[in-house]
Order: structure tokens, then C-alpha cells, then sequence
């Protein structure tokens, strides 16, 4: 994979920290803090998730471990799903943060096939990496092979017309406003159709 690969920009958004490991899951606590964010006494808590008070004190101080059935019913009770009770508060999280990116901005990223313009590039632990492309590629022979990394990926067209070659799907012939939305790990690869060079909005997701 060469420096100018489309697939560089994923790898070098990623290495500029995007993945973080979170602190171990305490589940009695943070059941706890979902309680008493309501403003919940366990009586409550309990009878909104027809649990009895008993084992909703054990869960919370972790005397016990919850079914399945009991995870649902807390979850109900909560009025959250599921995975809500395992995904943890992010105390740390800067709020507030904003990059502005005028028009013309950006830092380009010249390819065979597109020329990219990453937006918000001053952020560090972005969560998405968007950026601007202009398709140069008027036919998939000029890729090496299918374009492909982790994640999910948006697509907005801007102006001309593209195709939107995919590994499992039949070519797609998308529009100035059109969109797309799919999984980044199916290889993909994008041209212009018209007499100009189309350019896109891509979004891709960091985690």
C-alpha cells in the first residue's frame, strides 16, 4: 500500500489515536448510576422492571449476575435496550469541539484515481473521517483491485455523475444529491461518467 493508496488516508486517521480502550465494564454501577440519573429509589427501579427489590440490590452490588431474562427487564424497566446497560459513560469525553474547514481548505491527498481534500483534519480522535473527493477514474481498470478497510462508509455526490462499483451488488449510476450508505469491508471502488470530473462527500466511520 503505497502513500497515495485511498486506503492510507483510513490508516493514517486511525494511527492519529480514533481508537480508544475503555476502562472494564462495572455492570452493578452502572445499572446503579442509570437508576439514580432518574432519580429512582430501588423500590422504584425494581417495580418498573418487575424485579424484586432484593435482586436489583444484589445486581448493583454485584452479589449477583443477571439472566438474560433480567438484562430485558431492566433494560424495559430503564427504557433503554440492552447493550445501553454495557456501554459505559464517557466521563472523558471532550464536549464542545468544532473544526472549521472553509471552502478550498483542507489538506490534499492526490491519487491516481481521486484527489482528496480531508476536512476537519486538526481534530485528533475523530470518531468519522470525512473528506472531499474528486474522481478522476473513468473506468475500474485503473484501480489495483478493489478498495476495502474497516468500518462503514457514506457517500454524497456533489456534482457530475459517478458509478459505484461494489463487490456484491451490480454497478450503481448515482446523481448530483444521491447517496449511499455501505459496508467499507466489501470492496468498493468509484468513477466519473461525465466529461468532468464528478466529486463526492465521503464519511467514513473510525471505530
Amino acid at each position: 500500500m503505497t502513500e497515495s493508496d485511498p486506503r492510507n488516508l483510513i490508516r493514517i486517521a486511525r494511527e492519529s489515536g480514533a481508537e480508544e480502550t475503555g476502562e472494564p465494564l462495572d455492570l452493578g454501577s452502572r445499572v446503579r448510576e442509570l437508576r439514580k440519573a432518574r432519580g429512582w429509589t430501588l423500590e422504584r427501579a425494581a417495580s418498573q422492571a418487575g424485579l424484586a427489590r432484593s435482586t436489583l440490590s444484589k445486581i448493583e452490588n454485584g452479589q449477583m449476575s443477571p439472566t438474560y431474562d433480567a438484562l430485558k427487564k431492566l433494560a424495559v424497566g430503564l427504557e433503554i435496550s440492552v447493550p445501553q446497560l454495557f456501554t459505559p459513560p464517557q466521563r472523558d469525553r471532550i464536549n464542545g469541539r468544532l473544526a472549521l474547514t472553509r471552502a478550498g481548505e483542507g489538506t490534499h491527498q492526490p491519487t491516481a484515481t481521486y484527489e482528496h481534500q480531508l476536512l476537519a483534519d486538526t481534530l485528533s480522535k475523530k470518531r468519522m473521517l470525512p473528506y472531499r473527493a474528486r474522481v478522476r477514474a473513468r473506468d475500474v481498470s485503473e484501480f489495483d483491485g478493489w478498495v476495502r478497510h474497516d468500518g462503514e462508509e457514506f457517500l454524497y455526490v456533489l456534482t457530475g455523475v459517478i458509478r459505484l462499483y461494489t463487490e456484491f451488488y451490480e454497478p450503481i449510476e448515482m446523481r448530483r444529491g444521491d447517496s449511499a450508505y455501505y459496508d467499507a469491508t466489501m470492496g468498493h471502488n468509484v468513477i466519473s461518467v461525465s466529461d468532468e470530473d464528478a466529486t463526492i462527500l465521503w464519511v467514513t466511520s473510525l471505530i
